[in-house]
């Protein structure tokens, strides 16, 4: 039986200009070295002015990659033009500074995923720190109601369940993953634990820099997904966004799309983060009423 295609989509835009020329090429390197035979590597450029087009078709002149130029509305729009070009049953999103540090990953997700019937993977990651740290973020799926349990560059997904459920929903600009998340969960689409770290990515400064637009779009994807289960207010959106603090009538709703052996866990770990952004609520409060305390002083 013949291998599935897997389709890698990146979006790129002024690689050139911004410096991420060899960051690129390291991810393109690497995904040449994988193991399994069937990649594609779609390219969705954001109409690159810097040389960046000229760049990418050298790249396509050696069968390394495929790639489109136009116009898009940022990130989620290019990997949805990306997943309606894509050829592969699976489909990964990968930036042009991440990449797949173990060259045998793909074809053990792939064997993986077509063992178990699954829909979508998680795995741990390696995650690249602004400040030059590299941690280890481990998927917590039993959060997906409350954060990102995991690190998107960590998973795989069957297409026809990214287009069955009609994609990254575009008006969200920098949680539209977890809100597909979220959906998939509730669908009832099955997953599968990749209990391998393949991947390294960066990570993403917007949500910390927006921190006003990143609770106003975690309010609507609560909003949109859990109107039906709890009658939400204002107040209650917004301790959910910032404290992960859920009504227990709510959490009552949402462990039933778990299996009942894992109730234990989903409450502990929903309680864990609640604890842990609360904490981390109050250090950040402290530092700016410090920083503002300094300032007069200044004055």
């Amino acid at each position: 039986m013949a291998e599935p295609t897997v389709t890698v989509i990146t979006p790129v835009y002024n690689l050139l200009e911004n410096n991420m020329a060899d960051s690129f090429n390291l991810l393109v390197q690497l995904l040449d070295m994988q193991t399994y035979p069937n990649i594609e590597h779609l390219i969705i450029d954001n109409s690159s002015t810097d040389g960046t087009i000229e760049f990418l078709k050298d790249y396509k002149n050696q069968e390394y990659l495929t790639f489109y130029s136009e116009r898009d509305t940022g990130k989620f729009s290019a990997y949805n033009k990306g997943i309606m070009h894509a050829k592969g049953k699976y489909i990964t999103f990968l930036s042009c500074d991440d990449f797949i540090h173990d060259i045998t990953a793909i074809y053990d997700i792939v064997n993986l995923m077509e063992a178990n019937d699954s829909d979508f993977t998680f795995a741990p990651a390696y995650c690249r720190h602004p400040e030059g740290f590299v941690f280890l973020f481990k998927p917590a799926m039993h959060t997906a109601f409350l954060v990102m349990p995991c690190a998107r560059q960590a998973m795989f997904f069957r297409k026809s369940m990214l287009v069955k459920e009609n994609y990254f929903d575009e008006k969200f600009k920098y949680l539209a993953d977890f809100d597909l998340i979220m959906r998939i969960i509730m669908k009832g689409y099955r997953p599968a634990y990749f209990d391998t770290n393949y991947v390294t990515y960066k990570f993403a400064t917007k949500a910390m820099e927006n921190e006003d637009k990143f609770i106003a779009e975690t309010k609507a994807i609560y909003n949109k997904n859990l109107r039906t289960l709890y009658n939400f207010n204002d107040d209650t959106l917004t301790r959910m966004a910032k404290y992960s603090e859920v009504p227990k009538e709510l959490l009552d709703k949402l462990v039933k799309y778990f299996p009942e052996s894992d109730s234990e866990i989903f409450y502990d770990n929903c309680e864990q983060l609640h604890q842990l952004r609360v904490q981390a609520m109050r250090t950040k409060e402290a530092a700016d009423a410090a920083l503002d305390e300094q300032r007069k002083e200044e004055l």
